[in-house]
């Protein structure tokens, strides 16, 4: 069936200014990490595309190596695209990233060199059917390439028009500000960082936030419901199904106070008519800073739950400072080396 997006699509959505360009972007972004694979049924990928673009949200970030396998979620998008979203091409914006390992060899095992760069954002091109995407991004900082020849790559997929735009995910401070200086040397200044942020993470108000704001850049964070720890999943203990359950994950080993501290929050939600997620993505927001929450989802009824979020009252000092006493580190970030370099 051909899909006619809703006429009143635009009604609802809140859209921030990214830093100091002239790039709007929805509140809240629909992530395809997860969920968007061969292991995800096709129709149900559509159905979730749908309701997002149905609702305001126009920002649908990738990266290379999302799926599994490696590639499936970008060629599964190029096909929704061709499907659906063909005559809506001008009312999106498209984000994909390079850096961590993608092919065979001493090419494409990730990094920031240009020869892996280029040739990452070429696939990813192919893959999605694209000629060009709205942002480009460095995955991560590469501490054995110079950060020069990285910020170089950023600087030719804009120049050669297979990028609009130019962003870094999980840089440090000190390192996105290098980064900053070198690109705009270039004529290329930096948009956007990406970084991981939660109320259980909450490494980027040291002094990241106050980096993007000197630079003039977007944040657009990660990971804001902590890879659902922060939702109801998790209130009677770690189910056995549950990512936290799994070898290898994120949130593996979860102990009794951090349970706790999230079952406080959840009450606070209670208190607020809401969904302890929906607290969670708010929260996320509430610095004007920050531009957009890119959440993932496996469901349009968890979609939409999420974009529900942003229909809630503004948070209010008293509940914010409740917030603090619980919303601490809790040693769940997996991205803390890469901006420990």
């Amino acid at each position: 069936m051909s899909f006619r997006a809703a006429d009143d699509r635009y009604d609802s959505m809140t859209y921030r200014r990214t830093g100091n360009s002239g790039l709007d972007l929805p509140a809240i972004s629909l992530g395809l990490w997860h969920n968007f694979g061969d292991d995800m049924p096709f129709d149900r990928q559509r159905a979730i595309l749908r309701r997002a673009f149905d609702r305001g949200v126009t920002h649908f970030d990738l990266a290379n190596n999302y799926g599994p396998p490696y590639g499936s979620a970008e060629t599964n998008f190029g096909r929704h695209l061709a499907d659906d979203f063909a005559s809506y091409r001008d009312e999106l914006v498209i984000s994909t990233k390079a850096g961590y390992d993608m092919w065979p060899g001493p090419y494409g095992e990730g990094g920031g060199s240009r020869k892996y760069m280029l040739a990452s954002l070429d696939q990813s091109l192919t893959r999605m059917g694209l000629e060009y995407v709205d942002i480009f991004y460095s995955h991560r900082f590469d501490p054995d390439t110079p950060l020069e020849e990285t910020m170089g790559a950023l600087d030719t997929a804009v120049r050669s028009g297979r990028a609009l735009y130019a962003g870094i995910s999980s840089y440090s401070a000190e390192k996105t500000r290098d980064a900053a200086t070198i690109a705009r040397s270039l004529g290329t200044p930096l948009l956007i960082h990406q970084p991981s942020y939660s109320m259980l993470n909450r490494w980027i108000e040291k002094d990241l936030l106050d980096e993007l704001e000197e630079q003039g850049m977007g944040c657009i964070v990660f990971t804001a419901l902590a890879q659902g720890l922060l939702t109801d999943r998790y209130l009677d203990g770690v189910p056995a199904d549950s990512r936290a359950a799994r070898s290898g994950s994120t949130i593996t080993g979860l102990d009794d106070a951090v349970l706790e501290r999230v079952r406080s929050l959840n009450e606070i939600a209670r208190r607020r008519g809401q969904k302890l997620a929906q607290l969670a993505l708010q929260w996320a927001l509430r610095d004007s800073r920050v531009t957009s929450a890119v959440i993932g989802a496996s469901s349009v009824e968890q979609l939409d739950t999420n974009l529900d979020a942003l229909d809630f009252p503004p948070l209010t000092d008293d509940e914010l400072a409740d917030i603090d006493r619980y919303a601490v580190d809790s040693g769940i970030n997996l991205w803390a080396d890469q901006t420990d370099e």
